[in-house]
Parts: C-alpha cells; structure tokens; sequence
C-alpha cells in the first residue's frame, strides 16, 4: 500500500512491517540456516532486513553447511520505497559468490534495470544468477508509463540479463493471495490481480527458457538440470567483459569503499 496511499495512513501497517523485519543474527534467523543446511542446498534470501531503526532489501547467501558467506542489500530502493528502506552501501557491489554449483550471483528487483550494476556483476564472473522479485501483475488500464512494473516487463528484464551476461538465471517471485491483499491493504488498486503475481522462470546463457511456466497465481518449484560448459557456447559469441568490450573506450569505475554515518579518529 506504500504504492496507493500516503504515509500517514500507512503508520501502523509500517509499524507492523518493522516489528516483523527480519534481523540477519536472530532465533529465526538461525531456524533458516539449519534448514538449508538440513537440506544440504544452497539459498539466496531474500527478505526485508532489520538493522537497528532501518529497514533493507537484503539478500543473504546461505551455504551447504548453513552458513551466512555474504549478505548484501539492494543499492537504491525504487521510488516510494525509498520512504520505507535504506540504500546498501559498497559491499553490496558483490553480487557473486562461489558455490558447489558454480559462481552465484543474485540482484533484487528493478536492480536488473541498473545496467553499470549488471555490469559489474559480470565481471565477477556470475554463472547462475538469482533474480529476485516481488508479485508483479499485468499493466492496469488507462495507467500510462506502467508496462515496466508488470510480470511480462521484469520476466524479460531477467531473460536479457541471461543473454547479456551468459549465464543462467533463476527468476523468483511470490504470489499474493486475497489473504495477502487484506494484510498489505492494498484495497482495490489496479495494479494487484488476486490471486496471481508469480512469474517464476529458468532462463539458459542463451537467453532460452529452460521450462515451462507456472500459471500466475500457482505456487510451486521449477527444476532444470544445468551444466555449466554450456556457457561457453553463449560466451563464444559475447563476452560483454571480454572479447565483445571496448575498455580503450567504455570503462567502468567502481567505489568500493564503505561509507560509515560515524568514524573514529
């Protein structure tokens, strides 16, 4: 509802959001991390994060054995939820990690849209990236400029970035109910279709879906066997950080230094 009404409606369902804000070293915390190391797998989470009075879009990387081995935050919320989230700082700049499974990297939401941050996640040699999104919905009519924020818009956004970095992504999202349209408030704004928002895909480096869809408003796991050699072939024909780039020409100039609100002399 931080999309369709103003902030002082919002108070209360904000002050409940807060107190219900994951804390990345917390009891519920640890419950998530013995879970994935229960089941051996490795996770990208995504969640709002609580640190102290501010609230994150983070992304917390979880290894085979349970381990938190990077946590990042997304470097600038988009439009209203500025209002409600705080901006990751350098560290988040790393997006990949090696796995078991190979590098992986991971961006949250419209960060897909930010192509210096795309390309930088390039550079650090992602093979499988985990896109994460909340519900998104088909374009409400007699909306202009709002094609951009539907499923059909952020499943292509995920489907270049396999193309343009050669790797396979992995596009989550979530469905919202009627129960989960009551509990956000969103009342009737045109831009929720309950039930629905889900567009959960599996894209090859080429660019190829890899499986067939879930319907919007399906909950469920999609499952393809990669094999990572196979990105050659995608890479044979562009490596934007490699052979198909121009760095005598076009560079990019990354901070890497972590800003503090207060330093010790």
């Amino acid at each position: 509802s931080i999309w369709t009404e103003s902030v002082f409606k919002n108070a209360e369902l904000i002050h409940e959001y807060m107190a219900n804000s994951l804390v990345k070293v917390s009891p519920e915390m640890e419950k998530i991390r013995a879970a994935v190391k229960k089941a051996g797998i490795f996770v990208v989470l995504g969640y709002s994060e609580r640190a102290g009075g501010t609230l994150y879009i983070a992304q917390s990387f979880i290894d085979t054995t349970g381990t938190i081995i990077h946590h990042r935050r997304k470097i600038k919320p988009t439009h209203v939820e500025r209002s409600i989230w705080g901006d990751g700082q350098a560290d988040s700049l790393q997006t990949v990690v090696a796995s078991p499974f190979g590098k992986v990297g991971a961006l949250s939401c419209w960060e897909h849209l930010q192509p210096l941050l795309r390309y930088y996640e390039y550079s650090q040699g992602v093979e499988i990236h985990i896109a994460g999104w909340p519900p998104m919905f088909e374009k409400p009519r007699n909306i202009p400029g709002s094609y951009h924020i539907t499923a059909e818009s952020s499943r292509s956004s995920s489907q270049f970035m396999a193309t343009e970095g050669a790797c396979f992504v992995l596009v989550c999202t979530q469905v919202m109910k009627e129960a989960g349209r009551e509990k956000m408030k969103v009342g009737d704004s045109p831009f929720v279709q309950t039930p629905g928002g889900g567009f959960a895909m599996i894209f090859g480096p080429d660019g190829m879906p890899l499986v067939k869809p879930l319907e919007s408003e399906e909950e469920g796991i999609l499952y393809a066997n990669i094999d990572l050699s196979t990105i050659d072939y995608a890479k044979q024909m562009i490596d934007t950080v490699g052979h198909y780039s121009r760095p005598d020409l076009l560079s990019l100039t990354v901070n890497t230094a972590v800003a503090r609100p207060v330093h010790h002399e």
